[in-house]
Formats: C-alpha cells, sequence, structure tokens
C-alpha cells in the first residue's frame, strides 16, 4: 500500500513539473517587463517571444493565403519594385538567430514636448552573436556620418554607449541576457538597477499600477503582441494648455474617462484572434443587445453588426456638427425633428437602443445592398416620426411617397443620380424600421423581418463563428470575407482587365492576367466575427478571423490609401493633353511630355 502511495507521489511530482514546464514555455505576461519599468509608464509594447510567435504565424490562414504559388505569381512584379525587397527578412532572420525574448518599448514620460522613452529584449542565443548584431542595428540606425558623436559613460560595472545624432540621443547598454536602449542616460541607469535587483522597491514599478493591473487582467496569459496606454494622461500631458482651456468642460470630463487602453494579438488555430480593453465607466445602462436585426440576414450576408447607441451625446452634438458624412445625416434628421416638435423622449418611446447595419449581395446581383435597422417599441409613434423625418426639412427638394402594404407603411424617395437607380426607402412595421436603398430590397427585408427567423443564423459558418467569442452585451460584428472576395472578383475582374487596356502604365506596377482565381484566395478566407461587452471597469472586445476586425479595417483604410496614391501617381505620369481613360490601347506607355516632374 504504500508503494502504491509512493508511486502515485512521484507521479503527481512529475505531472506536476511537466505541466509547469509546458505553462512556462507557452505562458506570457506582461508583469516581467512591467516589473522594469517605472510606475508613470504611459505606454509600453510588449513581444514575449519572437520566434515562437514567427512559428505560429507561419502557421496561420493568411500566411498559407500568402505562400499560395499564384499568389506569389501575381506579387511578383509589384514586390521587385518595393525598395525594402530583402531587407525585412534579413532583419527577420537576425532576430530570430539570437532567440529575442521580451523584447519592449515604453514611453515613460512627455517633458516640455519631449519624449522619453526606453526599450531592451532577452537573448537567449550567443551573447558575443547578438552583441554583434546590436551593434550593426545600432550602425544602420544612427549612420556613419562625420556628425554622429560618440561618448561612454561607466555605470556599475557597465559601460552606457551614448550616440548622438541631430535630435537623436540613443544609449545602449547590455546587462546579462538584456539589452537596454533610451534616449536618457538617467532612466537608463535605473532600468539596470530594476534588471539586476538593485532597486527593491516593487511598489515604484508599473507591475504595482492598480489601471496598469486593472487593464492587463482582461487579457488572456498568452499573446503574440501586447500594448498598454494610460490614455487620460498622454492626452493631458499632450494637449497644451491652451488647447485644454478652449475646449469645453464636458468634453474634456467624456476624454478623461477613458483611463487606459490595453491590446493583445494571439494566435489561435490558423487564425488571429484580438482581445481590446478600454478602461473607463459604462456610458449608459441600456440593456443587453436582443439583434433583432439578424432576422434580415440572409445567406448571401456579408456583413451583420448591431450595437447598443446611447444617442444623447450624439444628438445633442449634431446641430454643431459639420456636414459632412455620417454626422451631416444625423443633424438633418435632428433637424427634421426638431422642427416637428419631436423630442429625444419620444424617439426613445418609439425605437429600441439598437442599431443594426447589414449587407447582402445575392450572386446574379451586380452590387451589394445594404440595410439599416432599428426594433420598434411603438409603432404609431415610430410611424409619425418617419413621416415626420421624410417631410419635415423644409430646406430640402426631396419627395418622399407614402403607401401601405401588409400592415407595412413604405416611404420612399426618388433618385436624383444619372447613372445609378438610387430610392432611398424606409419601411416601418409593428416590430422593425428598416432603410434600404430601394424599394424592392427593403420590402424583401420587412417579410423576412416578419418571420422571425433568420437564414444567416442557420449557416454553419455563422454558428461557428459566433461560438468562437463570448457572448456579445452591447455590440455584435459578423464579416464573410469569402463572400466579399467572391462577389467583387466575379464584378471587377473584367473591368480591371478591360481598363487595363486604357491605362496601360498600370502594367509596369502588376500583369492582370495572372490575378489568382477567386478559389484559390476564398479557400483561405475564414469568417470574422467580433463582440463587445462592458466587464466591471471598462468595455471589452474579441475578435477573431484570418485578420481581426480592427485589423481589418486598418488594412482597408491603408490599401485605399495606397490604390488612391498609386492611381494620382499614373495621373501625373499620363500626358497632360489627354485624359489617362482616352490614351491609345497601342501605346505601351504615354509619350513624355518636357514639363512632366521627374
Amino acid at each position: 500500500m504504500k508503494r502504491f502511495q509512493l508511486v502515485v507521489l512521484v507521479s503527481a511530482v512529475a505531472a506536476g513539473a511537466i505541466w509547469w514546464g509546458f505553462f512556462r514555455t507557452h505562458h506570457t505576461s506582461s508583469l516581467a517587463v512591467a516589473s522594469l519599468l517605472p510606475k508613470e509608464t504611459l505606454a509600453v509594447v510588449h513581444v514575449p517571444d519572437f520566434n515562437r510567435s514567427r512559428a505560429d504565424w507561419h502557421r496561420t490562414d493568411l500566411y498559407q493565403l500568402w505562400k499560395e504559388p499564384a499568389v506569389q505569381d501575381f506579387l511578383a512584379k509589384p514586390r521587385a519594385q518595393v525598395p525594402t525587397q530583402g531587407k525585412i527578412g534579413h532583419t527577420v532572420e537576425e532576430i530570430d538567430s539570437i532567440q529575442m525574448k521580451d523584447a519592449f518599448v515604453a514611453l515613460v514620460a512627455v517633458e516640455f514636448s519631449a519624449w522619453k522613452w526606453m526599450g531592451g529584449f532577452r537573448s537567449t542565443g550567443d551573447p558575443e552573436k547578438a552583441e554583434k548584431t546590436v551593434e550593426n542595428w545600432r550602425a544602420q540606425l544612427l549612420g556613419d556620418g562625420s556628425d554622429v558623436k560618440h561618448d561612454v559613460a561607466d555605470y556599475q560595472g557597465h559601460q552606457i554607449r551614448i550616440d548622438n545624432a541631430g535630435l537623436l540621443n540613443l544609449a545602449t547598454v547590455r546587462s546579462g541576457q538584456w539589452f537596454f536602449f533610451a534616449n536618457d542616460v538617467e532612466r537608463l541607469k535605473v532600468l539596470i538597477d530594476r534588471a539586476e535587483g538593485r532597486t527593491k522597491d516593487p511598489q515604484t514599478a508599473l507591475s504595482a499600477d492598480d489601471v496598469f493591473l486593472g487593464a492587463s487582467k482582461h487579457m488572456p496569459g498568452n499573446y503574440a503582441g501586447l500594448i498598454y496606454a494610460r490614455v487620460d494622461q498622454i492626452l493631458e500631458k499632450m494637449m497644451p494648455a491652451a488647447e485644454r482651456s478652449a475646449t469645453s468642460p464636458d468634453q474634456l470630463a467624456m476624454i478623461r474617462q477613458i483611463r487606459s487602453f490595453c491590446g493583445t494579438t494571439t494566435f489561435d488555430g490558423g487564425k488571429m484572434r484580438d482581445r481590446l480593453f478600454v478602461g473607463m465607466p459604462k456610458i449608459a445602462d441600456l440593456g443587453n443587445l436582443t439583434r433583432d436585426s439578424l432576422s434580415i440576414a440572409t445567406k448571401d450576408t456579408f456583413l451583420y453588426a448591431a450595437s447598443l447607441l446611447n444617442l444623447t451625446k450624439e444628438m445633442e452634438l449634431a446641430p454643431q456638427a459639420t456636414t459632412i458624412g455620417w454626422l451631416g445625416g444625423l443633424r438633418k434628421i435632428t433637424s427634421a425633428l426638431s422642427a416637428s416638435g419631436i423630442t429625444l423622449e419620444e424617439w426613445k418611446n418609439a425605437f429600441a437602443a439598437e442599431f443594426g447595419l447589414l449587407g447582402n449581395w445575392p450572386a446574379n446581383t451586380q452590387w451589394p445592398s445594404l440595410f439599416i435597422a432599428l426594433p420598434v417599441k411603438d409603432p404609431a409613434k415610430a410611424k409619425t416620426i418617419v413621416a415626420a423625418m421624410t417631410t419635415g426639412n423644409a430646406d430640402t427638394d426631396d419627395e418622399w411617397t407614402h403607401q401601405e402594404k401588409e400592415g407595412v407603411h413604405y416611404f420612399s424617395s426618388a433618385s436624383r443620380a444619372q447613372l445609378f437607380s438610387f430610392s432611398p426607402t424606409i419601411g416601418v412595421s409593428d416590430r422593425m424600421l428598416v432603410a434600404g436603398a430601394d424599394p424592392g430590397s427593403v420590402e424583401a427585408a420587412m417579410k423576412r423581418s416578419a418571420t422571425g427567423s433568420s437564414e444567416l443564423a442557420a449557416t454553419r459558418n455563422f454558428q461557428t463563428s459566433e461560438r468562437s467569442v463570448p457572448t456579445a452585451h452591447q455590440a455584435f460584428a459578423y464579416v464573410d470575407p469569402a463572400l466579399i472576395y467572391t462577389r467583387i472578383d466575379a464584378t471587377l475582374r473584367p473591368l480591371l482587365i478591360m481598363g487595363a487596356a486604357f491605362m496601360p502604365g498600370i502594367a509596369d506596377t502588376v500583369d492582370l492576367n495572372k490575378l489568382p482565381p477567386a478559389d484559390v484566395i476564398t479557400k483561405h478566407l475564414s469568417p470574422i466575427v467580433m463582440s463587445q461587452s462592458y466587464d466591471r471597469d471598462g468595455y471589452v472586445a474579441e475578435s477573431i478571423g484570418p485578420v481581426p476586425l480592427y485589423q481589418t479595417i486598418l488594412g482597408a483604410v491603408t490599401t485605399g490609401s495606397a490604390a488612391s496614391a498609386i492611381y494620382r501617381r499614373q495621373l501625373q505620369n499620363s500626358s497632360p493633353s489627354q485624359s489617362p481613360l482616352m490614351a491609345p490601347a497601342v501605346s505601351p506607355t504615354p509619350s513624355p511630355s518636357p514639363d512632366d516632374s521627374p
């Protein structure tokens, strides 16, 4: 019996050791770096294990898409024109070879408009190789000009190298496995003391800051990268005193409510997962998300988003806002409501505090249909408000018609567009308001809403995606990039190839004849889903997909800006005497003009 107990005890100890080893290998924490940084740190970026993150990245769907032969063939020509071709890959290999761990960069102070920052990393590889690599990076950063000044400071058995090149001050030092850098020597000395244990008081470190701890507890233990910012203090230090005095107290109070921001990116089964936290009080208690507008979605829905909205602030700010974009539309709506004597309280009594946005793109249509949906609480009041919105603006020439079908009221306006058939339509039933681009699509959406069921919700893609994120209480979003790409490819591929004949310069940048087939792209594109809720001390949003939602939005904006820049460059390179669209198809390049810029 005793022998059996001994075997059990030894097995338990062995299992515990194996678990601890696995935990130490796969579990990361920002506290290790936070214990080195001062408590007043304003922002920090942390990459715990570069090599592991790189290996995880190589298993993602997005990387597999990148490695597709057809994609590589298509991108060969534009990649050849990138001036940094090969340099990034070489730097990545260098980082990999020195086995970089716990890399971080931190903004520790803003003094007299000067930023004080520091950073560092651990190298678990060959220390001499790591030191040589760091020396090469320093030389590449500073250059070899004669204006670079060098100095050395001795501190606690270390030689701190100090380089000055104009506005750039760089102090670097090695401490055991750690390589540290900063733009302030005295702050670098404090970092060395913390790493070597001479600073004993843990309460002076960022790891003891309640705001940092409150934000980091919402983050996963294992991540590829983390970013943290003390938003309220950064805004306070970077906003000039004159600007603070010119800003209304209400607006400053709203800004100061945001205490912190924290976000992480992880790799999860070939996908990327973002988790974001905004530390602030709850704006308003509007209940939980119902997603009633999901009933409008079909199997051809590529976008579904639902969110709770606190309309008080938006509707108060709209009259002072510019008329550009959605604020301009909101101003027209609030003006119409005000002119008709309808108050915000009446709006709240008529409609629930929930907003739905949907995009449908059936296979047999050239362009998608977009819808806005609001749950109706009081049908009679809702109809009155919509009637006021469509007739209460005296400064508009839009004419709206009204008709009723099967208990649903439809308000439509004729389009003045010459190229597109666009007839804005609002449908109001006893349970839903739906606004769309034309009467036919809105009427079909209202019929789907009446059933209470959703084609999209019944699909496997949606169900699997929905289960991959926490239950949404404040906001939810679903995007199907495979469906979007399939429809865009079918619509634009012929136009792009035809357009290339009228803009021959495009062939110098990309070969549209090598554009990969749609199925090569879409097999790597799974749905993107996001959920948001309020959790005790702030808002938490989690997103997963081949690229998470917020990174997708950032990428779309960046890509759009790049495409716009390329198009403007093509215009500049074209002959000034003719439009690029009128250039002869037989001419491989536009004829040079003496007035062209070099």
